[in-house]
């Protein structure tokens, strides 16, 4: 059996990349294709020399800075991928991978992290914060219109759909009309591990600072909370306006590398997250530290963090409930069990995961032959 995984874009080692390198330990012999290749040497070594095919967006110049503004280009590029000599593809999508062209005698699995977001629910989100004017916006809304056509056929290519979560295994009926089965993204809980030391006076908020993951608000809520601590790790286009707000209660760090997040998680009295997530790595990523996280209560969250357990919910995205949340923190943080929240982690670890999907991979394809037989397809 030849397999084939298809990924979006390879630019830094992030979730959707480090479920595709434990997909990459389960097919060994399996290649990769995807858009653009910009990895560093240092994470090249997660796939280990394996054959990564790229498409004609490579050799676009600066398509390493830029491959986000080449949207329009990626139906087209996706598919000119040639599959053909392979039995079983995985897409690995969360945009344009499952778009791949395939035949009728193979077996197509899509792990999917949400339908296309700026094409469907999130699209008005999106052209809200681009700063279009009125002529750029229509042209945006028009290219959105097209690509939901594109993704909507190119979802009846898929013979079975893996979800990141329940809600997104809703979000897929909703978009597409098709069922999905729930196999959650893996958390490295061998490298986020229990502190020995004890927890110090201090929250901490990690992500990527673009609008919809809702840092600036978190920074916002504690320039109102002047006796208690803030980390903020991350980098992107908030940083520089929750920055200019900061105030001396909160440090913003910027990017920092891996060793400085954990240090940071592991020393903390709780995580704050406050985005709508498909399912959200870095809350579990604190819990598998023994760190409780306080989240807005949607999206993956509500699958990751038992409200009381683990964590506690707040349920509107403003300052307010941010301030509320972690106010009732203080006054029940020392029922939180470290290692309780520990062990809830541990349902999301990478041995979780492989074992999961190697066995559903195992029993679509068992089906998959046993179709091709009784249809008379051969290869």
């Amino acid at each position: 059996m030849k397999v084939a995984l298809i990924h979006e874009w390879l630019t830094t080692y992030a979730g959707s990349d480090k479920v595709l390198a434990e997909m990459a330990t389960v097919f060994p012999e399996a290649d990769i294709f995807c858009l653009i290749n910009f990895l560093s040497e240092k994470d090249k070594n997660h796939f280990k020399g394996r054959t990564i095919t790229t498409s004609f967006l490579q050799k676009i110049p600066l398509s390493s800075k830029y491959y986000t503004y080449m949207l329009p280009l990626m139906p087209l590029a996706i598919e000119q991928h040639d599959l053909s000599k392979y039995d079983l593809i995985i897409s690995n999508c969360h945009a344009v991978a499952k778009g791949v062209i395939t035949t009728q005698r193979q077996l197509h699995i899509c792990y999917c992290y949400t339908p296309m977001r700026y094409a469907w629910d999130l699209q008005h989100h999106y052209l809200n914060h681009s700063g279009f004017g009125s002529i750029r916006r229509a042209l945006a809304q028009y290219f959105l219109h097209r690509m939901r056509i594109w993704d909507y056929r190119t979802a009846n290519s898929v013979d079975h759909f893996i979800a990141c979560s329940k809600y997104i295994g809703r979000r897929i009926w909703k978009t597409y009309r098709r069922e999905s089965t729930v196999i959650y993204p893996n958390v490295d809980t061998s490298h986020y591990t229990l502190a020995v030391t004890p927890r110090e006076d201090f929250y901490v908020t990690a992500s990527r600072m673009v609008p919809y993951k809702q840092m600036q608000l978190i920074v916002e809520a504690f320039t109102k909370m002047p006796d208690k601590k803030l980390v903020v790790i991350g980098d992107g286009p908030k940083f520089r306006y929750a920055k200019s707000i900061a105030t001396p209660n909160i440090q913003m760090m910027g990017f920092q590398p891996n060793p400085v997040l954990l240090d940071h998680l592991q020393r903390c009295k709780a995580f704050i997250f406050a985005s709508e997530e498909d399912f959200g790595i870095a809350p579990l990523e604190a819990q598998a530290c023994g760190t409780p996280v306080i989240a807005y209560g949607r999206g993956g969250a509500q699958e990751t963090v038992v409200d009381g357990v683990t964590g506690l919910h707040f349920h509107e995205q403003t300052t307010d409930a941010i301030i509320d949340a972690v106010q009732r923190f203080e006054i029940v943080e020392d029922r939180f069990d470290r290692q309780t929240i520990r062990e809830h982690a541990e349902r999301f670890s990478t041995q979780s995961f492989r074992a999961a999907f190697s066995r559903y991979v195992a029993e679509r394809w068992e089906e998959h032959e046993k179709g091709l037989t009784s249809h008379g397809v051969g290869r």
